[in-house]
């Protein structure tokens, strides 16, 4: 798993895209192990990395790709891939959410 996500960081990064952050949800109660969120520079940039993410990871099996303009997200079952536009990240702050799920337990 953590090959996984390493390789998946590494796509990513060298796309250029912004503060990709992983929280670990593999202790817990939660309907995927890991969770990736990462920033675009736009819409282009987005298409650009969920291209590369499908080129690149071709064992993988994306069960499901909803792009947007402002958020995309990529399924691969035990792994979640967000790709936020900065400002809808910004209101979200999914991985804030997550971590204070995790620290008081509200997943069961």
């Amino acid at each position: 798993m953590q090959e996984r996500i390493a390789t998946i960081i590494k796509i990513l990064d060298e796309k250029k895209a912004e503060d990709i952050k992983v929280v670990d949800m593999s202790k817990e109660e939660y309907f995927v192990s890991f969770v990736i969120i990462t920033t675009s520079l736009g819409q282009k940039h987005t298409l650009a990395l969920i291209e590369e993410l499908q080129s690149k990871l071709k064992n993988e099996e994306f069960l499901h790709i909803e792009s947007g303009e402002e958020w995309s997200v990529l399924d691969l079952g035990d792994i979640i891939i967000h790709i936020f536009n900065e400002e809808l990240r910004k209101i979200y702050k999914i991985e804030d959410l997550l971590e204070e799920l995790k620290k008081n337990h509200f997943i069961s």
